[in-house]
């Protein structure tokens, strides 16, 4: 009769890897094996250390008063008064302000746009006609500013705008829209809604890809109408990504983008086209005060990590934080 001895306790509970603790140390042959996969890596690397990273060193100049001849390190310290003099300029909460309320806004409108789009877009049945409205949408996104600007303001313009051609065949006078606050306002921010809302739809369609279509079987089996499928299956569904697009997008709040702003703006509604970025080329680049210009962007950069922290933190007491 055969027997089969069983291995002692200590046997069984020790680790089959051969090194201690069961973790595989450094292999030659699987790092060979990724050459191609890290080799790969690099370039992405190399972009962030170098346009990313590396400028972070640049922030230093806030604190001094920098000039080309002493160069970034060389330039004399000065403290907090670039920061000082920043804030006791009257411009300065006024710009601050704009950039809160426009930044404010394109987030009202902004972020849910993509995702009633996609709701809308998901209940298409016809592939190729939500293929068709798919690339309708999404096209903008691939358009420069220069590209999408010209066509608002050929659209909106007060001399020769196709809509004021039509106000004025029916009222007799044109409307500047784009020389009144109000609504240049809602002209930038509508167009920055029409440029994005395309890339945001098609992240959520995807991740609205990935639901159970058996959840919406029963649903309807049970009497579900379209509405409460879409509140209790398809929004629960894509939450996660909701939560992360929001979290990412609460640190843009200080940042209103440089090119958009700059191709719609103009002198008579500076008191509200005027924003960090636009602050920052007129007052850096353009008057050559780095230092000056080198401390509102740390000062955007600073709020920014406040904001992401903050929404972040309100997610985790959801279970959906980001880190």
């Amino acid at each position: 009769m055969n027997t089969t001895v069983s291995p002692p306790p200590e046997a069984a509970a020790r680790p089959q890897s051969g090194k201690p603790g069961g973790r595989q140390g450094f292999s030659r042959k699987r790092f060979r094996q990724n050459i191609p996969l890290l080799a790969m890596f690099l370039p992405v690397v190399a972009f962030y250390v170098i346009f990313k990273y590396a400028p972070i060193a640049g922030n230093v100049i806030a604190f001094k008063d920098y000039n080309f001849f002493d160069g970034v390190f060389g330039s004399p310290w000065v403290g907090l008064h670039n920061f000082e003099l920043l804030f006791t300029q009257s411009r300065t909460l006024s710009i601050i302000r704009n950039t809160l309320m426009l930044s404010l806004l394109q987030l009202l409108f902004g972020f849910p746009a993509p995702i009633i789009l996609a709701l809308m877009l998901n209940e298409v049945r016809k592939v190729l006609f939500r293929r068709v409205l798919q690339t309708i949408v999404y096209l903008p996104h691939f358009f420069n500013w220069v590209i999408i600007g010209g066509i608002v303001v050929t659209v909106f313009s007060m001399e020769a705008g196709t809509i004021n051609h039509w106000i004025e065949r029916w009222f007799g006078e044109p409307y500047p829209f784009l020389y009144k606050p109000i609504s240049w306002i809602a002209v930038f921010v509508s167009s920055g809604v029409w440029k994005e809302m395309g890339f945001g739809t098609i992240i959520y369609l995807a991740a609205m890809s990935t639901i159970d279509p058996g959840l919406y079987e029963s649903a309807s089996m049970d009497g579900a109408s379209k509405l409460r499928q879409i509140w209790h299956i398809t929004l629960p569904g894509i939450r996660s990504i909701i939560v992360i697009l929001f979290i990412l997008s609460t640190g843009n709040i200080m940042e209103v983008g440089f090119d958009q702003v700059f191709m719609l703006q103009n002198g008579v509604v500076s008191d509200v086209s005027e924003v960090i970025s636009t602050y920052i080329y007129r007052v850096g680049l353009k008057g050559a005060q780095f230092s000056l210009s080198a401390a509102m962007g740390l000062f955007e950069a600073l709020v920014g990590l406040v904001l992401v922290v903050a929404a972040n933190w309100v997610a985790r007491r959801f279970d959906q934080g980001l880190f």
